[in-house]
């Protein structure tokens, strides 16, 4: 079977669609759960593909409405049972902030919160427990709930609906898209919560970190090289982990993109469809991303943050910022010339310029992947993965540009990304190697704005490179 026939065979029937609504808006409702589930995007996503098959609006909102109640009701039914022991289960135990916050929200708002807190997204499935544990009356809860599921559900449906009835005409997608995207969002989220949860159970908080460091301070050969590591401190084992998994998948990924003289099925498959999104509006956008992301619009979005590190001589952060971009350009310049693979399609200003790995994309991931570690370490440890998130959907959408423009193959992009991680797990382990002043203060609304004002500028003013 090709990878055609898989795609098509994995997108999904009406009934499952219908099945799958219902399914997200009850994890998404469920207490804790719906915390870590990114449950605006998957039904958003869902109900898009519905919008697109024509599958009845009233089962797909009946659906959500279902499954809303069903999560809610189990949250409340934890709460009001097992309100003595809940907060001593995995992960309240680790975050007792969750049900603070939820508290605290119950108590400004009373019975108004279970209707209200549906849609505040940080205390939504935390609300229906706290209710519980506070002895909410059961059939005041029931009201409420029934209340506000059924204005949740029509406004969370349809403006995915929406979009599915209308893209395909507007962006004439190719059959096949919509599985393919859908595939695509279904393992980068996938892998952003494995990186998640991998990275808590790195540091010293996580049970891995624990286990590790057990085991290592009683064997002889690892033990003083592990002390020595940690007198500055906690051991960097996140870096650690994230050097030796990137630098393994991309030896691994290089390995097989070189063994094929041409492009990949996948490469092939995916740049047929990406090929067919061609209209105004998407190469607009496909360019201005890639004027952001080349060699210009990095210097244009950096200089102010150097100019800043330069006056507070901050000249550590300094060197561990050129020295990631200078060792990413470098890297790149030499895979390139070393593979020297063809672009899929090679505009005037890419002349002599070759494909593997994807330049933009790495440094991406590079630019993004350390301001967030920066920032998360000045962040609380339950506020950390904020940044990676932001990261990550700010560097997603400058490596599919690449697909959009047709200069790259998808196995460039996956290449570039993983060269970019293995740039940042090293930057990271030398920067943690001792104890660093905090960049604090740093005034980030007017370096954000001087950033904007400079891409900006860098658009309207220079080529692409």
């Amino acid at each position: 079977m090709s990878l055609v026939d898989i795609l098509y065979s994995l997108t999904p029937s009406p009934p499952v669609l219908i099945s799958l609504v219902l399914i997200i808006s009850l994890i998404e409702s469920l207490a804790v759960v719906g915390l870590l589930v990114p449950g605006v995007v998957l039904i958003t996503s869902a109900a898009s593909m519905a919008g697109h098959q024509d599958i009845v609006l009233a089962w797909l909102i009946g659906a959500a409405f279902i499954g809303a109640l069903i999560g809610d009701g189990v949250s409340f039914s934890l709460g009001y049972r097992h309100r003595e022991t809940v907060t001593q289960r995995w992960p309240l135990s680790q975050h007792p902030e969750w049900l603070g916050r939820g508290a605290r929200f119950f108590e400004r708002y009373g019975i108004w919160s279970v209707f209200v807190g549906r849609f505040v997204g940080p205390v939504r499935p935390i609300i229906p427990l706290v209710a519980g544990m506070m002895q909410m009356p059961p059939r005041t809860f029931i009201w409420a709930n029934i209340t506000s599921a059924a204005l949740w559900a029509p406004a969370y449906i349809l403006p995915g609906y929406l979009l599915g009835r209308t893209w395909q005409h507007h962006l004439n997608l190719p059959p096949g898209l919509e599985a393919a995207l859908l595939i695509l969002a279904a393992i980068i989220v996938a892998l952003a919560f494995i990186f998640s949860w991998g990275r808590h159970q790195a540091t010293r908080h996580g049970r891995f970190y624990r286990a590790i460091a057990g085991t290592v301070r009683r064997l002889p050969l690892l033990r003083r090289p592990w002390l020595a590591m940690s007198q500055s401190g906690d051991v960097p084992l996140a870096s650690l982990l994230l050097l030796v998994i990137a630098l393994g998948s991309l030896s691994g990924w290089t390995l097989m993109v070189t063994a094929h003289n041409d492009p990949l099925p996948m490469d092939v498959f995916i740049h047929r469809l990406f090929s067919g999104l061609h209209s105004e509006v998407t190469y607009f956008v496909g360019t201005l991303l890639a004027e952001i992301g080349d060699t210009f619009g990095i210097i244009a979005l950096t200089l102010p943050w150097v100019v800043w590190l330069l006056i507070g001589k901050r000249w550590d952060a300094l060197l561990h910022w050129a020295g990631a971009f200078a060792g990413v350009a470098l890297l790149n310049i030499l895979g390139k010339g070393i593979f020297g693979r063809t672009r899929p399609d090679t505009p005037d200003y890419l002349l002599g310029s070759f494909s593997y790995p994807s330049a933009h994309t790495s440094t991406a991931v590079v630019l993004f992947g350390l301001s967030a570690a920066f920032i998360a370490a000045e962040l609380p440890r339950q506020k950390r993965f904020w940044a990676y998130w932001c990261a990550l959907a700010l560097a997603l959408p400058m490596a599919l540009s690449r697909l959009v423009v047709g200069v790259h193959w998808v196995s460039d992009l996956v290449g570039g990304a993983l060269l970019g991680l293995v740039v940042c797990a090293l930057t990271l382990l030398h920067w943690q190697q001792q104890p660093r002043p905090s960049l604090r203060p740093c005034p980030w609304g007017l370096l954000s704005v001087a950033s904007l004002v400079m891409i900006s500028a860098r658009v309207d003013f220079f080529p692409p490179v």
